[in-house]
């Protein structure tokens, strides 16, 4: 997927971008290559594929809630920044928390929002687990399975906020032991599958609520 390419399929998502954001996500881009050569971030690194395996699909999250309106955004085992960076590059009214285990990648995460100019987002070295703070919206793009990553990220969530998996295939992994204790405690609002451009493989966004007790 080349630059035009994405700008027309992120069209149909009803996200258009300014010159400014075009530029950043172009930016974001080198800066990552040159990054990727000092420490491990990515096996995806031809601008075609980083602009669609990383940075459409890290935007596909708007397929399930108007980020436009949303405030606060923590983006869980963030890694090289996907969908964090690429979020608050196109909604810069969000404020992100980027988490990550890793002290090289915060570090680089660091820089990259240094050099980019972003405001309102900041990277964390932390594991998910022990941060206390709560948010309207937390994702985690390809991190874990789901039943970890409800151990994870469900106590960061907000009363009436939302956690959002972004996954491949996630019917694999919804077995009935798994949806019966989702449902004890929580809500699955919405599961949203379908496949990117192009290349045509499989994606899902699972949407679970967490409504006040």
């Amino acid at each position: 997927m080349n630059r035009e390419e994405f700008i027309k399929e992120i069209e149909k998502l009803g996200i258009y971008l300014s010159t400014k954001q075009e530029e950043q996500l172009e930016l974001f881009y080198n800066l990552l290559i040159n990054w990727n050569e000092k420490i491990n971030l990515t096996r995806i690194t031809t601008k075609e594929d980083v602009y669609l395996k990383h940075f459409y699909d890290s935007l596909t999250l708007v397929k399930v809630v108007d980020l436009s309106k949303v405030e606060t955004l923590c983006d869980v085992g963030t890694g090289a920044g996907f969908p964090g960076i690429v979020l608050k590059i196109v909604y810069p009214n969000l404020k992100i928390t980027l988490v990550d285990s890793l002290l090289k990648r915060v570090n680089y995460l660091n820089e990259i929002i240094k050099e980019l100019k972003l405001e309102n987002i900041n990277a964390i070295h932390i594991r998910a687990e022990n941060l206390e703070k709560k948010f309207d919206i937390v994702t985690a793009r390809a991190v874990a399975n789901i039943e970890k990553l409800l151990e994870y990220t469900m106590h960061l969530v907000k009363d009436n906020g939302e956690f959002i998996a972004m996954k491949g295939n996630i019917d694999d992994e919804l077995t009935p032991s798994i949806l019966s204790k989702i449902n004890k405690k929580y809500k699955i609002e919405k599961i949203e599958r379908f496949t990117l451009p192009k290349e045509e493989s499989l994606r899902s966004l699972m949407i679970i609520k967490k409504y006040r007790h």
